[in-house]
């Protein structure tokens, strides 16, 4: 299973982590920040979980990417 979470609060909607995956994320229209599609709201933590283990690799260079460090992936 792959966890990926995004705290969109802090989103600066630089958009990096579309251009990294952009099967995992996009950018709303309406503020500008940074969307994990598919994603579940628990308190400004959008957290999907996913068995593809394929999103990992894209997933991780969003992070990476993120200027403000929003962004965390993990495997269990």
């Amino acid at each position: 299973m792959v966890v990926v979470t995004l705290q969109r609060d802090k989103c600066i909607g630089c958009n990096y982590c579309v251009e990294m995956a952009p099967a995992q994320f996009q950018m709303s229209k309406k503020d500008g920040k940074s969307v994990l599609i598919k994603s579940v709201d628990a308190k400004g933590f959008y957290t999907l979980k996913s068995p593809d283990h394929m999103i990992v690799e894209n997933c991780e260079l969003a992070a990476k990417a993120c200027p403000v460090h929003i962004i965390t992936v993990k495997e269990t």
